[in-house]
């Protein structure tokens, strides 16, 4: 054998492996997918269902479950190709089916993303065009549009009509999820305008935040008992949960180059910096506001640190993920714990788990952040538009600030307005809210099902199966003898 033979194992000479495809892209853009739906589920499904209380446990992983499925078969339906297909709008592309073999074999390309110099005829950019298969994109998209919905349901947790939800998901997907994701990602006017926007700090984290935060609003709120006390029911378990996202986000983050290349690897590194000087951040704000650390506080911070530093996680150098960190572990952590509090119209809305401060603002905090540190260098090896750099690096950089702003305020205006006509409709078919009687029975009303097998909040008391227990106040009963059961709540 010569010298320069190609070994045979790293040939393509069979039809399961064409001259176009990579097998190493290929591999890491299938792992990467797994990953990010693997923070979903179970991730997210965990999360939601420990960090809850015990009468919502079912019902809210139920919800992030629930979401997942209906994603995957509306995106390969019709989804997909409106967030990447051919252009039908500026800011839309053209519904149709991803299922076909001929489609989902052939070599992936983002048709719309040919980027053309200021005037419109010479190319700047090339249509991307990864070395691996249509199959292998239209899964690592779908786990990001589904994350993206369950985000969302962490506002609604605790009194959303669960047959509202099944009928919001798709609805959201199709009018509100696609445009973002095609303006920003599939060629449409914000990514031929050069927006930066690396993995979905505006596409995913703030159009959640924004339209979880609307959605509340027009939901309405939780029980007045439940926002006044709303216990974890098991904080390990949501540790647990919260490992699964962290650990998670290198696929979210490290896939999104569409190559094992030296950005993906760059954008891991980063990614886990800045969570980790998030939660640092926050802990120690806790320690030096509240007297203690909170565990539940490490968590949002982890999560802020994440979002923030996914907009330009390939784009900024070590030291600006720092600074990223500090600021995602600072501002959201203020908006949270201080304004919150004060400010009466953001007290109006019942977002159960805060989603509007660790998804939108840190969202917005990180594309902002991306359009002063992005990097010169490192934005030639991921954007579109050539001789991008952030606002730190002089020249145009002022412009991009600019950019990040605009881009922005398109994915708020839209979410706030696209969202409130989706629950709008809903409310005239189902209730968006669960009736009284179901907000104070949980999920035994909800679902007929509950996630421990003891007696206590939101069950409703029966003494064939509990014995006969003391009156608590989310169960009543007229008898007042003693219990004999093995399981009672103090």
């Amino acid at each position: 054998m010569s010298t320069s033979a190609v070994p045979s194992a790293y040939l393509n000479n069979s039809p399961a492996m064409p001259d176009w495809l990579n097998k190493g892209d290929n591999a890491w853009q299938m792992i990467a997918a797994t990953l990010v739906g693997l923070q979903s589920v179970p991730g997210l499904v965990i999360l939601y269902g420990s960090i809850v209380k015990k009468k919502w446990a079912v019902n809210s992983a139920f919800m992030a479950l629930y979401a997942f499925a209906a994603v995957v078969i509306c995106w390969v339906a019709w989804a997909y190709k409106m967030a990447f297909g051919q252009k039908l709008l500026p800011f839309w592309g053209k519904a149709g089916p991803a299922l076909g073999q001929s489609f989902l074999l052939a070599q992936a390309t983002l048709p719309a993303s040919t980027h053309y110099f200021h005037g419109g005829k010479n190319v700047e950019t090339a249509m991307i065009a990864p070395f691996y298969p249509m199959a292998s994109m239209v899964w690592f998209q779908c786990v990001f549009a589904a994350i993206t919905l369950i985000l969302l349901a962490g506002s609604l947790l605790g009194r959303m009509n669960i047959r509202a939800w099944m009928m919001f998901v798709p609805l959201w997907l199709t009018f509100s999820y696609t445009v973002g994701a095609f303006s920003l990602w599939g060629g449409g006017f914000l990514f031929q305008w050069g927006v930066m926007d690396y993995s979905g700090g505006y596409v995913i984290h703030l159009s959640s935040g924004i339209a979880g935060f609307t959605a509340a609003y027009w939901v309405g709120p939780r029980l007045t008992k439940d926002r006044e006390r709303f216990p974890p029911n098991n904080v390990l378990l949501m540790l647990a949960g919260a490992g699964l996202l962290w650990m998670g986000w290198a696929g979210f983050n490290g896939g999104d180059p569409y190559s094992a290349n030296i950005d993906s690897s760059m954008a891991v590194l980063n990614t886990n910096v800045c969570a980790a000087t998030s939660l640092l951040m926050w802990t120690c704000l806790d320690v030096i506001v509240f007297g203690k650390p909170s565990v539940i506080g490490a968590v949002q911070g982890m999560i802020t640190g994440l979002v923030a530093i996914t907009p330009g996680a390939g784009l900024v150098q070590g030291w600006a993920a720092i600074v990223m960190g500090i600021l995602s572990g600072s501002i959201p952590w203020f908006t949270m714990m201080i304004i919150h509090k004060k400010w009466k119209p953001l007290q109006a809305v019942d977002d159960t788990l805060g989603v509007f401060h660790t998804h939108a603002v840190a969202g917005l905090l990180g594309g902002l952040l991306t359009g002063i540190f992005a990097e010169p260098e490192l934005c030639n090896l991921f954007l579109p538009v050539t001789n991008s750099q952030g606002a730190v690096y002089g020249g145009v950089g002022g412009m991009q600030v600019v950019r990040q702003l605009a881009g922005g305020f398109f994915i708020i205006g839209w979410n706030l307005v696209v969202t409130s006509i989706i629950c709008i409709l809903i409310r005239f078919i189902v209730p968006l809210r669960m009736s009284e009687e179901e907000l104070l029975i949980g999920d035994d009303a909800a679902h007929g099902e509950e996630a421990y097998a003891l007696w206590g909040d939101g069950e409703k008391y029966d003494y064939t199966k509990h014995g006969y227990g003391f009156m608590t106040d989310d169960t009543t009963h007229n008898d007042n003898r003693r219990s004999i059961g093995a399981a009672q709540v103090v």
